[in-house]
């Protein structure tokens, strides 16, 4: 390769398969890449499509059905595949070092973050005593920990998702690796958060002169921090090329499908999904009008949720007895309106109460002292009886950002659908309940022998579409959206997106959309309205509040949005070091 020359890490014909029933799957084929010092290697790609298993390979780590079955890892000229095992724990952590996606679950939930740090101090330096404790403190400090002499000794579950995230960085460089490797780090983070992180790892980079192997299928990201762009497709690297060239002259088809697919506010009205982007595993879209037509505006309806006044507060309980002793005020005193057939975007930083606002909303907030009015359809949502609220909820539902966790992975997934419409419609008879079922899984795009199987035996975004299909089981007016597309790839994005447009225009519903992806808003919303420390600071129609923001807040927000820009203007706009965000 023309790289290796100056390479930290080569990667020559790497092969991994994954031992099933049916025998071997291979999940990385021929894999070629290298790594220079001090760059930002971009490996970019789909759910599946061997991004992750590439980087568990670099450290032997696979799962136990994981194989290495052919080809070569060097690190400064090292084969790592040679290493004992013993010799590989030195190489992680030490040499190179490693930052998962979700920290709440790489962190030990019973360790102090600072001994977790002194793990890594131990393990791959001399330090010990006070003279690792003041390391793992300026560690701390290193990734913009307030107060780090303090927190140093704080649980995982005192530190906000951001701060996490902060805290696993000081672990993968508390040895000072040559490489990381940053795998979707910044994926679950809202914009102004992972603006920070990526110019943290920026900072870093330059400081110790690292070389950086990203991990994601955020292309915006990419463009702006990445040097060199690989781009994978089924274990396959199908287009590699420095990121100027990758962005303004891709090669491959399926870079300029994946291109297309994002959302933005030209686009609206246009389907993003085209028939070459499609996510694994998924089956043909049923109904094809967003992949064919633009769909029509349609004007807002009459008002069916009314929201005014919304508190939502928190008891802080001390001493033995457990009295209140303070609140926390996560929602302090929300008004908005929402028509039949609107989108309204609900926008903001973590924390902000966006989510605590739809919960309460479905009254799902328990503990809470809930305050204000909220009428759905004219009636009172926030103080209706049990046997009331049970019909109110028929119609107003909420979709997860996580369908994993929100379905019960012990029902079929045509019992899960069939659940709501028997509590809500108890007139309905079984048989017509099950044909209900069928048609919902047929209008979301779901194969026909879906309502047997079980939500693990489906994809990320097919997981997304049971939960959108269950929402939709007892027809409700409102559809709130917390965070429905923030985990998923660039093109099944575009899928759920073009079926909820397509729903929306069917059926007249409104949704409420819970997110931080700046990208959707664009694309979906008619209105926006701005939440930052439990209040609305700003709202209004999308244009507007996209291109003449008002508050402080919006532009904030606006400001720490990664674009993604082609042809010339992309050029101008990377920067000259491409570790800079």
């Amino acid at each position: 390769m023309s790289r290796a020359a100056n390479a930290l890490l080569t990667v020559a014909d790497l092969d991994v398969a994954i031992v099933g029933d049916t025998g071997l799957t291979h999940a990385v084929k021929r894999l070629q890449l290298a790594v220079e010092r001090g760059e930002t290697f971009a490996l970019v790609g789909e759910s599946g499509c061997g991004k992750s298993m590439t980087a568990l390979a670099l450290l032997r780590l696979l799962p136990d059905a994981g194989r290495i079955v052919g080809g070569q890892i060097s690190l400064n000229d090292q084969d790592l595949n040679q290493l004992s095992e013993s010799a590989m724990r030195g190489v992680r952590g030490g040499r190179i070092g490693i930052i998962f996606q979700e920290p709440s679950t790489s962190l030990n939930p019973v360790m102090r973050v600072g001994d977790q740090i002194l793990e890594t101090l131990k393990a791959h330096t001399a330090l010990r005593g006070a003279a690792a404790r003041a390391r793992a403190i300026d560690w701390l400090r290193r990734v913009g920990i307030p107060e780090p002499e303090r927190r140093v000794d704080d649980y995982p579950f005192q530190f906000s998702g951001g701060q996490k995230q902060r805290v696993m960085i000081a672990i993968a460089l508390a040895a000072e690796p040559a490489l990381l490797i940053a795998d979707e780090p910044t994926t679950a983070l809202d914009v102004t958060v992972q603006a920070q992180v990526l110019e943290l790892l920026a900072d870093i980079q330059r400081e110790m002169g690292m070389a950086i192997l990203l991990i994601t299928h955020d292309l915006a990201v990419v463009r702006n921090v990445a040097k060199h762009v690989a781009l994978m497709r089924d274990g396959e690297i199908v287009e590699s090329a420095p990121a100027d060239v990758f962005f303004e002259h891709p090669r491959h088809p399926y870079a300029r499908q994946l291109f297309d697919a994002i959302p933005t506010y030209e686009k609206r009205g246009r389907p993003l999904a085209g028939p070459g982007v499609s996510e694994v595993s998924a089956t043909p879209r049923v109904s094809v009008t967003a992949a064919t037509s633009v769909l029509p505006d349609s004007l807002p309806g009459e008002v069916v949720l009314d929201v005014q006044d919304l508190l939502v507060h928190y008891p802080i309980r001390k001493g033995i007895l457990r009295r209140i002793d303070s609140w926390v005020q996560a929602v302090n005193g929300v008004t908005f309106s929402l028509r039949a057939g609107e989108t309204l975007a609900l926008l903001g930083e973590s924390g902000c109460g966006k989510t605590t606002t739809g919960k309460a909303l479905l009254r799902l907030v328990d503990g809470a002292k809930v305050e204000g009015r909220a009428l759905l359809n004219g009636h009172d949502l926030l103080n209706a009886g049990r046997r009331d609220l049970r019909r109110l909820r028929q119609d107003i539902q909420i979709v997860f950002q996580d369908p994993f966790a929100s379905l019960n992975p012990r029902m079929r997934v045509g019992d899960i659908l069939d659940e709501g419409v028997a509590a809500m419609r108890p007139d309905m008879s079984m048989s017509k309940r099950r044909n209900r079922t069928r048609h919902l899984l047929q209008r979301v795009g779901l194969p026909v022998d879906t309502e047997g199987r079980y939500p693990h035996e489906f994809s990320g975004g097919q997981r997304q579409r049971i939960a959108i299909a269950r929402a939709l089981a007892v027809e409700p007016k409102v559809l709130i959206c917390d965070e429905p597309t923030s985990a998923l790839d660039v093109s099944v994005q575009a899928q759920i997106l073009d079926l909820l447009r397509e729903l929306q225009a069917e059926l007249g519903i409104a949704y409420l959309f819970i997110t931080h992806n700046f990208g959707v808003v664009e694309y979906l919303a008619d209105r926006i309205a701005i939440m930052h420390a439990g209040r609305i600071v700003e709202t209004g129609t999308a244009d507007a509040v996209l291109h003449a923001p008002e508050h402080e807040m919006t532009r904030r927000l606006l400001e720490a949005v990664p674009r993604l820009t082609f042809g010339a203007t992309a050029a101008d706009h990377h920067p000259e070091n491409p570790a800079q965000p």
